[in-house]
């Protein structure tokens, strides 16, 4: 079989798991969903599954990393002020596929899943807001604050944004996220030092 035939093949079968996945999460939840119950809804053999993915973590682990890898092509150089911009490119992934992540996401969802998020993201904030971010007063008693209260506020925005049939545009969410989280730093690092 020719290459681009077997990568259509695996992109199809990638396809049909989440799809399967999200259908079986609302459903069931995410804790009582199997790889079984997953092949069997997208009619894709075990092996296949097997493939591609080393169990359903894996499987929600990887849709993750593309909005992940999507995020960071859009981060600013260390140091710069963060913008709506680099928001923009996660809320239109997390639209692209918001049956998969308003399963995760919603009542229903995976609280692994969700905490890996917001871990992620913490890092990712950690590593590019500017030195001084979630420095309170200067110092760096608040220094991990910052990152873990965007992270939490990005998950629930996500979440609510998803939950309620994304009533307004990528574009426009990532804006007033980022106004939000702009103003937690300019808060944070107004505090007096302790």
């Amino acid at each position: 079989m020719s290459g681009q035939a077997e990568n259509v093949r695996t992109r199809r079968t990638r396809k049909l798991l989440r799809e399967a996945l999200a259908e079986l999460i609302r459903e069931r939840g995410f804790e009582r969903t199997t790889v079984s119950a997953i092949t069997e809804r997208a009619m894709v053999s075990r092996a296949a599954f097997y493939r591609n993915y080393n169990d359903k973590y894996d499987l929600v682990e990887k849709i993750f990393a593309e909005a992940v890898a999507l995020l960071t092509e859009h981060l600013p150089d260390e140091g710069d002020v963060p913008d709506e911009r680099r928001w923009v490119a996660f809320f239109e992934h997390f639209a692209e596929y918001h049956q998969i992540y308003t399963a995760l996401l919603g009542d229903s969802g995976s609280q692994w899943f969700a905490g890996r998020m917001r871990a992620t993201l913490a890092e990712m904030v950690t590593a590019h807001l500017p030195a001084t971010a979630g420095a309170v007063g200067g110092g760096t008693t608040g220094a991990g604050l910052v990152p873990t209260l965007i992270s939490a506020l990005f998950v629930q925005s996500v979440a609510w944004w998803l939950g309620n049939g994304r009533p307004v545009p990528a574009a426009e969410m990532a804006d007033r996220f980022s106004r939000i989280a702009v103003a937690l730093v300019e808060e944070v690092n107004g505090w007096p030092a302790p």
